[in-house]
């Protein structure tokens, strides 16, 4: 039975409170429950607020051996395209919010990004590495339409002549295409866009706030036509979910212009796993229990394993299948030949207050 508490058009099921940092136990926000006092068919629609932040820096350095950057810029904390599967999610219990309704509606934008970029670029001795855009949340959702902060940072990154990647699963990074195409013909630009499913039935409960498959894959083609390097991440792949259109996103990718292509299966992270159980029982029931099976199957008996270099890829017979999978397929369509490194050689810190002497 479908519970009468989920919100229709958002990801999660439940606004389930966050518990690893010992925060006051909250059932529902005071004007939710008030409001629905007074109705009869359900909560109100949600809506989505955007809260100032002021950090110090803008760039997020990493150490981890198997990630492939080690520098980032995430414009946004929190992401209204409520993509129930987002290992992000728990990101929003460091700031006593739900990882659940909470990290797709009440949102985190920092104004200050771009300045503070130039600040750091211009430092003595700063050390050029591409720098990674939509590592932890989107950086072309909805909002960014109205603050254009991805923009900004993309400006300064295009003064400064700085290599950058960018993952989405968004269309509306073809609107910056006017920036990025002039920084790939340098070789400082590549984009990664990220398509789970084309079934328009899954992705409508999966990713509710994001764009179809189908508009991401005519983004990768205007990109390709650009000039700009694109791949396409089926990421993550959910088993039983969407598992069975591997090879049809593929073959997809390949006829819109990406070069590249590579998948993670769903990662459950912290407070991640019970909400994507909850969301299994409510729009998946026949099926949930067989979902988790082969999700602890290749996650080692547990719901999530947060362990270096299996972490994305997962290992067993689930994970060697899909990795054979997705390897027949892109030689079958040509992608994954080559791979080219970004630039770092063109850099130019940007200019302070006073103008540098020629």
């Amino acid at each position: 039975m479908s519970r009468p508490d989920v919100r229709h058009g958002r990801g999660a099921p439940e606004n389930r409170t966050p518990t690893r940092f010992n925060l006051p136990v909250r059932e529902a926000d005071g004007d939710w429950l008030d409001a629905r006092e007074a109705l009869d068919d359900g909560p109100p629609p949600l809506r989505t607020t955007v809260t100032v932040e002021k950090p110090k820096t803008i760039i997020t350095r990493n150490t981890s051996p198997d990630i492939g950057f080690d520098r980032s810029i995430n414009p946004y904390r929190g992401c209204e395209h409520g993509c129930i599967y987002c290992f992000a999610r728990p990101t929003h219990a460091y700031h006593d919010l739900s990882p659940g309704l909470d990290f797709e509606s009440k949102l985190f934008a920092k104004p200050d990004a771009a300045a503070l970029l130039r600040t750091e670029l211009g430092k003595s001795g700063y050390d050029v590495r591409p720098i990674a855009l939509g590592t932890n949340t989107d950086p072309y959702q909805p909002i960014e339409a109205r603050w254009r902060i991805t923009r900004s940072v993309l400006e300064v990154l295009a003064e400064t002549r700085h290599p950058l990647t960018i993952t989405t699963n968004s269309d509306r990074v073809t609107r910056d295409i006017d920036i990025l195409a002039p920084m790939a013909a340098d070789g400082l630009a590549s984009v990664a866009i990220s398509v789970t499913s084309l079934t328009p039935d899954i992705s409508r409960t999966l990713e509710p706030r994001a764009p179809s498959g189908r508009k991401r894959l005519a983004a990768v083609r205007a990109l390709s036509a650009a000039g700009i390097p694109v791949t396409v991440a089926i990421a993550p792949v959910v088993p039983g979910i969407t598992d069975h259109e591997v090879e049809q996103i593929v073959a997809a990718a390949a006829e819109a212009g990406a070069s590249g292509t590579f998948f993670l299966p769903v990662r459950l992270p912290h407070e991640v796993a019970p909400l994507f159980r909850a969301w299994l029982d409510e729009h998946f029931p026949d099926r949930a229990d067989k979902v988790m099976n082969i999700i602890r199957a290749l996650r080692g008996g547990r719901d999530n394993d947060p362990n270096f270099f299996t972490r994305l890829q997962g290992f067993g017979p689930w994970a060697e299948l899909m990795a054979t999978r997705l390897r027949v397929a892109a030689a079958k369509h040509g992608l994954n030949r080559e791979k080219k490194k970004l630039r770092t050689d063109l850099f130019v810190p940007p200019q302070g207050p006073q103008l540098r002497l020629l």
